[in-house]
């Protein structure tokens, strides 16, 4: 009698609150605090209640599914934080409850795999390529023999067969049962021929000198990165040592470490590789199942913002991978040995250490009679490209003419005009229109962007219009004589001469040149694309044979010191490459940026890293990681903390550049990179070229426009004493008198080879 109360009788079993006529409910006098604590946690006690859901084409069953109940959550919740912030903390957690069940059905159950980012993290999207143009970039590079690799292709490409790869060694696949195939596949399928690594030491009784590289060894870079990878934690000190012993570099001064086969990291091919078109049955791919369909073509790439999808890409027949052993050609054509370097006003000691660290390191057959080179060696060609003004300025018609006027009356640049080098290095006038013009992804559409072409990481260098309306009108026209900034630099009365635009160098910290610095960030793409070759800044010294990354025929960069970004100061591009294609116009979409930074969100936007190697920079800037205050617990040799150190040693340490000499300079790197310090001297003491009788002329010039040499410019006959030299010698004076005393005669080069007029 008492239940039916509490709990009066209803059709559907539950019990049905009394109400008063008010519409409120009603409740015993006796126990109405009884009554109305029951009747608020009767039904709410539980976390979850059930729901039934009816079942699609089945009329005689539902479906019981168990959800939470809100109510005992609000009133938790109330409880614990109170009215107020309850209510608030129960809504937030639902919305939270709700995007990690969208989380994870979109990294497990969609088919881009990727977990959601609700808020964009990092720099907006440069993307233009849908996925079949990014899938389209892939093919074409691997089948070009631009991807010696291993490493996986990002998932996101979307491949759904591996791509034979002729620049990888034969390999048999591996067939996976159907049901753990995965719909995309990372990896590509070798054609090559074999491998052999080598181990390079010198032989008994040549053993005061490192071995000349094999002519047509290759670097696998794959290894590199295992032993010097930053982002595994591998140090520079580890690395540089791996790199001069796989190299051959510790001549007679090996000591004994056991087996060294995993420091093996050069290698030549061997024998015939599987012709592609007719593979045999055990190699051919194991093919992905298609069963869940094609991948979405914009699904996980989001476009640029506020850019249309480019037209899809028309690339030509990739080129024909012919390994060094099987070529008919010592240079291959198709990926001609060129170092290319960009200088903007007169000639200085900076490119021309640069030029002298190149002879007395490469393979230029300097040691032969120049009419009897080797023929089983490539010699490369270093091609220094000359922007004889300011940055923005419009080269006169007869520019050539006095560039080389130039170079032959400055004493740092006369020696190269010699006849024994012209076949190695090469003097050339930059001009941007004619370079913009000569790329076909960009010549019909930068001048659109000749506003805004000093563009650096978004930020754009503004360059005054010519002063009339008029004068920018001829210029526009006259395009073979025009600059790529089609902006005629201030000229007249009253113009400062060292101003951001007519400025030409960066003579000290407060007047740097920055729009040279930024055309170079586009000269050497442009560059590297039109001709080929290996780019490198002019802040650059050679340390060893670049041999077998010419071998490599990859395309790479190397690694922002701590940053998972590039530093394009060292940059090798094939020619006519689809990546290059790819990177002009992104960069076009882009504002025509350049900069590393930005070249770094264009590949990693659309999964094109792998194609552009960020090597490590232990192999070109050994010093980077130290100035940054990183490894300085097992700092390489020298020990830099920062970059000044090159030029101005610190005492404790000064006793290392005569000790070690060049030899002891960061041995086993590839380059040294000393960042900008274009104003300070390499030789303080001795700042002019000194290069012996055979240019004594361009030395006497530079000695009577040296301040240092000032007290002996009236006398140049007189013998000079080692008292009016610097006590201790810094590194940047000992690595320049090492390269002037192999043009002098004086020593062999870094290989023991001496130089033959």
């Amino acid at each position: 009698m008492a239940a039916s109360i509490y709990f009066p009788s209803r059709s559907n079993g539950f019990a049905e609150k009394p109400h008063h006529p008010n519409g409120l409910p009603s409740y015993n006098n006796t126990s109405s605090a009884v009554q109305e604590k029951w009747r608020r946690h009767q039904h709410s006690s539980s976390w979850f209640i059930p729901i039934s859901l009816p079942i699609p084409g089945v009329r005689t069953r539902r479906l019981r599914l168990m959800a939470p109940n809100l109510s005992r959550l609000h009133q938790s919740s109330v409880a614990r934080f109170g009215r107020r912030r309850g209510t608030v903390i129960l809504c937030l957690g639902i919305v939270a409850a709700i995007y990690f069940i969208f989380a994870v059905h979109k990294r497990f159950g969609s088919e881009a795999k990727t977990w959601p980012t609700p808020f964009p993290a990092g720099d907006p999207s440069t993307l233009v390529y849908r996925r079949e143009d990014l899938r389209r970039i892939w093919e074409w590079e691997i089948a070009a023999g631009h991807y010696p690799s291993a490493h996986k292709i990002p998932e996101q490409i979307g491949l759904s067969t591996p791509p034979l790869n002729p620049a990888l060694p034969l390999r048999r696949s591996t067939t996976l049962p159907s049901r753990f195939r995965s719909p995309t596949v990372t990896t590509t399928l070798g054609t090559g021929s074999k491998r052999v690594y080598l181990d390079l030491q010198s032989a008994p009784p040549n053993v005061a000198y490192p071995p000349r590289p094999v002519p047509g060894s290759v670097a696998d870079l794959d290894i590199i990165m295992d032993h010097c990878d930053f982002s595994t934690n591998k140090y520079v000190r580890d690395c540089l040592e791996v790199l001069r012993s796989g190299g051959g570099l510790d001549n007679g001064k090996r000591v004994r470490r056991g087996k060294m086969d995993d420091w093996k990291y050069i290698y030549v091919e061997t024998g015939e590789g599987e012709n592609s078109t007719e593979a045999a049955p055990y190699i051919r791919p194991a093919f992905a199942l298609k069963t869940q369909g094609e991948i979405d073509p914009t699904t996980g790439l989001p476009k640029k913002r506020g850019a249309e999808w480019e037209p899809h890409l028309r690339l030509s027949t990739p080129p024909k991978y012919v390994s060094p052993a099987n070529s008919e050609t010592v240079c291959d054509p198709e990926n001609p040995r060129l170092f290319h370097m960009f200088w903007t006003g007169p000639f200085t000691d900076k490119p021309y250490l640069a030029l002298l660290s190149f002879l007395y390191t490469q393979n230029l057959g300097l040691n032969r009679e120049a009419a009897n080179p080797d023929p089983a060696v490539c010699r490369p060609q270093f091609w220094l490209w000359i922007n004889p003004g300011p940055a923005a300025s419009v080269p006169n018609p007869t520019a050539r003419r006095d560039m080389l006027d130039q170079l032959r009356n400055n004493p740092w640049a006369s020696p190269f005009l010699h006849p024994r080098f012209q076949d190695v290095i090469q003097f050339k006038l930059w001009n941007t229109t004619e370079q913009l013009d000569g790329i076909p992804e960009l010549k019909h559409e930068w001048r659109a962007l000749r506003d805004s072409l000093f563009n650096s990481g978004g930020f754009v260098e503004k360059v005054p219009q010519a002063a009339s309306k008029k004068a920018s009108t001829s210029e526009a026209k006259d395009s073979e004589s025009a600059t790529a900034a089609a902006a005629v630099a201030p000229t007249g009365k009253g113009t400062d001469e060292d101003d951001k635009v007519n400025r030409v160098g960066s003579k000290s910290p407060s007047s740097y040149d920055r729009l040279s610095v930024i055309l170079s960030d586009m000269a050497r793409f442009v560059l590297c694309h039109r001709f080929g070759g290996i780019y490198l800044d002019a802040d650059t010294i050679f340390l060893r044979d670049w041999e077998e990354l010419w071998g490599w025929r990859g395309a790479f960069a190397y690694r922002w010191s701590r940053l998972e970004k590039y530093n394009t100061a060292v940059l090798r591009l094939n020619k006519g490459s689809a990546l290059g294609t790819f990177l002009f116009r992104t960069a076009l979409k882009n504002g025509l940026d350049f900069h590393p930074m930005t070249i770094s969100r264009y590949t990693k936007d659309a999964y094109l890293e792998n194609l552009l190697l960020r090597l490590p920079d232990a192999l070109f800037d050994s010093a980077w990681l130290n100035t940054e205050q990183y490894q300085r617990d097992r700092p390489p040799q020298p020990y830099f903390t920062e970059f000044a150190d090159f030029f101005d040693t610190p005492r404790e340490s000064s006793a290392a550049p005569e000790a070690l000499g060049f030899d002891g300079f960061y041995k086993g790197a590839y380059s040294y990179h000393f960042h900008n310090f274009w104003w300070k001297p390499f030789d303080p003491s001795r700042n002019f070229p000194d290069l012996g009788p055979r240019f004594i002329e361009g030395e006497q010039i530079a000695r009577a426009a040296s301040v240092t040499a000032a007290p002996i410019t009236k006398a140049f006959e007189k013998e000079e004493m080692v008292q009016d030299d610097k006590r201790d010698l810094d590194w940047s004076t000992v690595i320049k008198r090492t390269c002037e005393a192999f043009i002098r005669g004086e020593r062999p080069n870094l290989y023991g080879e001496w130089l033959t007029w």
